[in-house]
């Protein structure tokens, strides 16, 4: 079992930033892939960022990219989000997952609140 762990939301002005941890305890060696999602109130999920842990290569969403960073601190299991630029529209519940690489992520955090205003 894999736990996650996200912090780091808060509520900030457009155009300030925002870093998210997901900080990862159980057993991690399992974890292949990392991802951050957000869900928007009356939206589908939509994928943010992954990250792979062997090599650190990384998938950030077009619509995204520029302002969005995604990394990783292995000596932490810990994943972060670099947000960067926030617009009102970047407003969601971002959540941390685990893929053990079994090309789904079986493994979520509860989420943590981003909310940015004009």
């Amino acid at each position: 079992q894999v736990q996650l762990v996200e912090s780091g939301g808060g509520f900030v002005q457009a155009g300030r930033s925002l870093r998210l941890s997901c900080a990862a305890s159980g057993h991690t060696s399992s974890i292949y892939q990392s991802g951050w999602f957000r869900q928007a109130p009356g939206q589908a999920r939509e994928l943010v960022a992954t990250i792979t842990w062997n090599d650190g290569s990384t998938y950030v969403a077009d619509s995204l990219k520029g302002r969005f960073t995604i990394s990783r601190d292995n000596t932490k299991n810990t994943v972060y989000l670099q947000m960067n630029n926030l617009k009102p529209e970047d407003t969601a519940v971002y959540y941390c997952a685990a893929d053990r690489g079994t090309l789904e992520y079986d493994y979520w955090g509860r989420g943590t609140q981003v909310t940015v205003s004009p």
